[in-house]
Protein backbone atom coordinates (compact mmCIF):
# COMPACT_ATOMS: atom_id res chain seq x y z
CA UNK A 1 0.00 0.00 0.00
CA UNK A 2 1.60 3.59 -0.93
CA UNK A 3 1.45 6.39 1.36
CA UNK A 4 -0.52 8.58 -0.67
CA UNK A 5 -2.16 5.89 -2.70
CA UNK A 6 -4.07 2.66 -2.08
CA UNK A 7 -4.88 2.49 -6.20
CA UNK A 8 -4.83 -0.85 -7.64
CA UNK A 9 -5.25 -2.54 -11.04
CA UNK A 10 -7.99 -4.81 -11.83
CA UNK A 11 -5.63 -8.04 -12.35
CA UNK A 12 -4.67 -7.55 -8.66
CA UNK A 13 -8.13 -7.84 -7.24
CA UNK A 14 -8.98 -11.13 -5.27
CA UNK A 15 -12.42 -11.70 -3.84
CA UNK A 16 -13.15 -10.81 -0.40
CA UNK A 17 -11.29 -7.16 -1.14
CA UNK A 18 -13.20 -4.16 0.15
CA UNK A 19 -13.19 -1.57 -3.05
CA UNK A 20 -13.62 2.29 -3.28
CA UNK A 21 -13.55 4.55 -5.76
CA UNK A 22 -13.81 8.62 -5.46
CA UNK A 23 -16.44 10.22 -7.11
CA UNK A 24 -16.13 14.01 -8.55
CA UNK A 25 -14.32 16.45 -6.50
CA UNK A 26 -13.60 13.75 -3.90
CA UNK A 27 -16.86 14.52 -2.05
CA UNK A 28 -16.92 11.10 -1.04
CA UNK A 29 -16.03 7.87 -2.22
CA UNK A 30 -18.73 4.31 -2.85
CA UNK A 31 -17.50 1.28 -1.03
CA UNK A 32 -18.33 -2.61 -1.61
CA UNK A 33 -16.68 -5.74 -1.43
CA UNK A 34 -15.53 -7.58 -4.54
CA UNK A 35 -17.06 -11.56 -4.77
CA UNK A 36 -15.39 -12.56 -7.96
CA UNK A 37 -16.10 -12.88 -11.95
CA UNK A 38 -16.02 -9.19 -12.11
CA UNK A 39 -19.44 -8.61 -9.65
CA UNK A 40 -18.81 -6.17 -6.40
CA UNK A 41 -21.46 -6.18 -3.72
CA UNK A 42 -22.42 -3.07 -2.08
CA UNK A 43 -24.79 -0.91 -0.08
CA UNK A 44 -26.71 1.76 -1.34
CA UNK A 45 -30.11 4.06 -0.48
CA UNK A 46 -32.86 2.60 -2.21
CA UNK A 47 -30.58 1.98 -4.93
CA UNK A 48 -28.78 5.00 -5.03
CA UNK A 49 -25.53 5.68 -4.11
CA UNK A 50 -25.52 8.08 -1.40
CA UNK A 51 -28.12 10.32 0.18
CA UNK A 52 -30.15 12.25 2.88
CA UNK A 53 -33.29 12.82 1.53
CA UNK A 54 -32.76 16.49 2.66
CA UNK A 55 -31.52 19.69 0.64
CA UNK A 56 -28.19 18.26 1.50
CA UNK A 57 -28.51 16.02 -1.42
CA UNK A 58 -28.07 18.46 -4.04
CA UNK A 59 -24.17 18.62 -3.12
CA UNK A 60 -23.80 14.96 -2.68
CA UNK A 61 -25.87 13.49 -5.46
CA UNK A 62 -23.80 16.64 -7.71
CA UNK A 63 -20.97 13.96 -7.47
CA UNK A 64 -23.26 10.77 -8.08
CA UNK A 65 -21.63 9.21 -11.45
CA UNK A 66 -24.05 9.61 -14.51
CA UNK A 67 -25.74 6.29 -15.07
CA UNK A 68 -27.16 4.81 -18.20
CA UNK A 69 -31.12 4.46 -18.65
CA UNK A 70 -30.29 1.44 -20.08
CA UNK A 71 -30.04 -1.35 -17.48
CA UNK A 72 -26.75 -3.40 -17.16
CA UNK A 73 -27.19 -7.44 -18.15
CA UNK A 74 -24.74 -7.58 -15.69
CA UNK A 75 -26.32 -5.90 -12.51
CA UNK A 76 -28.65 -6.88 -9.86
CA UNK A 77 -31.01 -4.51 -8.12
CA UNK A 78 -33.02 -5.63 -5.35
CA UNK A 79 -36.93 -6.08 -5.90
CA UNK A 80 -37.62 -5.53 -1.84
CA UNK A 81 -35.18 -2.54 -1.45
CA UNK A 82 -33.05 -3.53 1.16
CA UNK A 83 -30.64 -1.11 -0.72
CA UNK A 84 -27.68 -4.63 -0.88
CA UNK A 85 -27.23 -4.20 -4.50
CA UNK A 86 -25.02 -6.75 -7.18
CA UNK A 87 -23.14 -4.54 -9.74
CA UNK A 88 -20.12 -5.81 -12.36
CA UNK A 89 -17.36 -3.77 -12.12
CA UNK A 90 -17.82 -1.22 -14.34
CA UNK A 91 -20.66 -0.13 -13.22
CA UNK A 92 -19.61 0.12 -9.31
CA UNK A 93 -16.68 1.94 -10.65
CA UNK A 94 -18.63 4.25 -13.38
CA UNK A 95 -15.22 5.43 -14.84
CA UNK A 96 -13.42 6.25 -11.63
CA UNK A 97 -10.18 4.80 -10.30
CA UNK A 98 -10.29 1.60 -7.96
CA UNK A 99 -8.58 1.90 -4.91
CA UNK A 100 -8.56 -1.36 -2.24
CA UNK A 101 -9.37 -0.44 1.52
CA UNK A 102 -6.68 -1.77 3.77
CA UNK A 103 -6.85 -3.19 7.24
CA UNK A 104 -4.49 -3.99 9.81
CA UNK A 105 -2.03 -0.68 8.79
CA UNK A 106 0.36 0.98 11.35
CA UNK A 107 -0.48 3.42 13.33
CA UNK A 108 1.95 5.89 12.09
CA UNK A 109 0.50 4.95 8.45
CA UNK A 110 -3.09 5.43 9.24
CA UNK A 111 -2.38 8.90 11.08
CA UNK A 112 -0.51 9.81 7.43
CA UNK A 113 -3.38 9.16 5.68
CA UNK A 114 -5.02 12.89 5.85
CA UNK A 115 -8.39 11.76 4.70
CA UNK A 116 -10.37 8.85 6.79
CA UNK A 117 -12.28 5.87 4.64
CA UNK A 118 -9.17 4.29 3.33
CA UNK A 119 -7.49 2.27 5.66
CA UNK A 120 -8.34 0.83 9.60
CA UNK A 121 -6.02 -0.53 12.67
CA UNK A 122 -8.41 -3.33 12.34
CA UNK A 123 -7.78 -6.76 10.71
CA UNK A 124 -10.12 -8.59 8.38
CA UNK A 125 -11.13 -12.10 8.38
CA UNK A 126 -10.31 -14.22 5.54
CA UNK A 127 -11.62 -13.88 2.27
CA UNK A 128 -13.87 -16.51 2.06
CA UNK A 129 -15.51 -15.59 5.06
CA UNK A 130 -15.98 -11.68 3.75
CA UNK A 131 -17.56 -13.43 0.58
CA UNK A 132 -19.57 -15.44 2.43
CA UNK A 133 -20.91 -12.47 4.90
CA UNK A 134 -21.66 -10.29 1.52
CA UNK A 135 -23.47 -12.83 0.04
CA UNK A 136 -25.72 -13.30 2.53
CA UNK A 137 -26.25 -9.80 3.55
CA UNK A 138 -27.06 -9.13 -0.66
CA UNK A 139 -30.15 -11.39 0.32
CA UNK A 140 -30.74 -10.53 3.56
CA UNK A 141 -30.48 -6.71 3.74
CA UNK A 142 -28.18 -4.59 5.64
CA UNK A 143 -30.76 -2.43 7.74
CA UNK A 144 -31.90 1.32 6.84
CA UNK A 145 -29.39 3.27 4.64
CA UNK A 146 -28.50 5.93 7.08
CA UNK A 147 -25.15 8.00 5.25
CA UNK A 148 -23.86 8.84 9.06
CA UNK A 149 -24.03 5.73 10.72
CA UNK A 150 -25.14 2.95 8.24
CA UNK A 151 -23.54 3.57 4.98
CA UNK A 152 -21.35 2.18 1.59
CA UNK A 153 -18.14 1.94 3.82
CA UNK A 154 -19.83 0.36 7.08
CA UNK A 155 -21.54 -2.06 4.97
CA UNK A 156 -18.18 -3.07 3.68
CA UNK A 157 -15.88 -2.88 7.29
CA UNK A 158 -18.60 -5.65 8.45
CA UNK A 159 -18.23 -7.65 5.67
CA UNK A 160 -14.49 -7.61 6.24
CA UNK A 161 -14.63 -7.88 10.26
CA UNK A 162 -18.06 -8.45 11.29
CA UNK A 163 -17.50 -5.91 13.76
CA UNK A 164 -20.12 -3.05 15.07
CA UNK A 165 -20.30 -0.48 17.20
CA UNK A 166 -23.34 -1.04 19.25
CA UNK A 167 -24.64 1.80 21.07
CA UNK A 168 -27.81 2.51 22.57
CA UNK A 169 -29.41 0.03 19.54
CA UNK A 170 -27.13 2.45 16.88
CA UNK A 171 -24.71 0.78 14.33
CA UNK A 172 -21.69 2.95 12.59
CA UNK A 173 -17.94 2.79 11.69
CA UNK A 174 -17.24 4.69 8.89
CA UNK A 175 -14.36 6.44 8.53
CA UNK A 176 -15.53 8.88 5.80
CA UNK A 177 -17.73 10.13 8.61
CA UNK A 178 -15.29 10.19 11.34
CA UNK A 179 -13.60 12.73 8.92
CA UNK A 180 -16.87 14.28 8.60
CA UNK A 181 -16.89 14.98 12.57
CA UNK A 182 -13.51 15.55 13.21
CA UNK A 183 -12.60 18.36 11.20
CA UNK A 184 -14.91 20.56 12.58
CA UNK A 185 -14.76 19.04 16.20
CA UNK A 186 -10.84 20.14 16.06
CA UNK A 187 -11.70 23.59 14.57
CA UNK A 188 -13.47 23.82 17.63
CA UNK A 189 -11.61 22.21 20.17
CA UNK A 190 -8.31 24.34 18.64
CA UNK A 191 -10.25 27.73 19.27
CA UNK A 192 -9.05 28.35 22.77
CA UNK A 193 -5.39 28.01 21.49
CA UNK A 194 -6.43 31.69 20.70
CA UNK A 195 -6.15 32.49 24.58
CA UNK A 196 -2.80 31.31 24.68
CA UNK A 197 -0.98 32.10 21.47
CA UNK A 198 -1.63 34.30 18.17
CA UNK A 199 0.73 31.66 16.27
CA UNK A 200 -1.34 30.44 13.59
CA UNK A 201 1.68 27.67 12.79
CA UNK A 202 0.61 27.11 16.32
CA UNK A 203 -3.02 26.92 16.18
CA UNK A 204 -3.26 24.71 13.02
CA UNK A 205 -0.21 22.33 14.70
CA UNK A 206 -3.43 21.81 17.49
CA UNK A 207 -6.08 21.84 15.11
CA UNK A 208 -4.32 19.10 12.58
CA UNK A 209 -3.43 16.60 16.31
CA UNK A 210 -7.18 17.01 17.43
CA UNK A 211 -8.62 16.01 14.15
CA UNK A 212 -5.81 13.21 14.02
CA UNK A 213 -6.57 12.16 17.49
CA UNK A 214 -10.31 11.41 17.36
CA UNK A 215 -9.56 9.49 13.96
CA UNK A 216 -7.68 7.55 15.61
CA UNK A 217 -10.03 7.20 18.76
CA UNK A 218 -13.09 6.68 16.61
CA UNK A 219 -11.45 3.82 14.09
CA UNK A 220 -13.09 0.26 14.38
CA UNK A 221 -9.89 -1.16 15.33
CA UNK A 222 -9.59 1.11 18.26
CA UNK A 223 -12.72 1.22 19.90
CA UNK A 224 -13.93 -0.62 22.79
CA UNK A 225 -17.65 -0.71 22.23
CA UNK A 226 -17.45 -3.05 19.11
CA UNK A 227 -19.15 -6.66 19.24
CA UNK A 228 -18.32 -9.56 17.08
CA UNK A 229 -21.96 -10.14 15.35
CA UNK A 230 -22.54 -12.76 12.87
CA UNK A 231 -24.31 -12.12 9.56
CA UNK A 232 -27.03 -14.54 10.53
CA UNK A 233 -27.29 -12.84 13.93
CA UNK A 234 -27.34 -9.34 12.67
CA UNK A 235 -30.55 -9.84 10.68
CA UNK A 236 -32.18 -11.55 13.17
CA UNK A 237 -31.58 -8.45 15.48
CA UNK A 238 -32.61 -5.93 12.83
CA UNK A 239 -35.93 -7.75 11.77
CA UNK A 240 -37.02 -8.28 16.07
CA UNK A 241 -35.46 -4.46 16.52
CA UNK A 242 -33.16 -5.31 18.82
CA UNK A 243 -31.00 -3.20 16.37
CA UNK A 244 -32.20 -0.45 14.64
CA UNK A 245 -31.11 2.26 12.06
CA UNK A 246 -32.78 5.43 11.14
CA UNK A 247 -32.83 7.45 8.25
CA UNK A 248 -30.97 10.55 9.01
CA UNK A 249 -32.66 13.30 11.46
CA UNK A 250 -31.35 16.39 9.80
CA UNK A 251 -33.25 19.77 9.80
CA UNK A 252 -33.66 20.49 6.21
CA UNK A 253 -36.70 20.37 4.07
CA UNK A 254 -36.74 17.26 2.08
CA UNK A 255 -35.78 17.46 -1.30
CA UNK A 256 -39.27 17.42 -3.80
CA UNK A 257 -39.52 15.18 -6.91
CA UNK A 258 -39.30 17.16 -9.90
CA UNK A 259 -42.42 16.07 -11.96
Amino acid sequence: MGLLSNRISKESLKPGDHIYSWRTAYIYAHHGIYIGDEKVVHFTRHGQEVGTGTVLDILLLSSVPAHSNVPCPNCTMQQDGHGVILSCLNCFLAGGILYRFEYAVRPALFLAKVRGGTCTLAVSDSNDIVVYRAKYLLENGFGCYNVFKNNCEDFAIYCKTALLIVDQGTMGQSGQAASIIGGPLAAVLSTPMRLVTSNIYGMAATAVGVYCASRYAADIGMRRDVVKVSAEDLTRRLATGLLQVSEPQISAAPIQAIQ
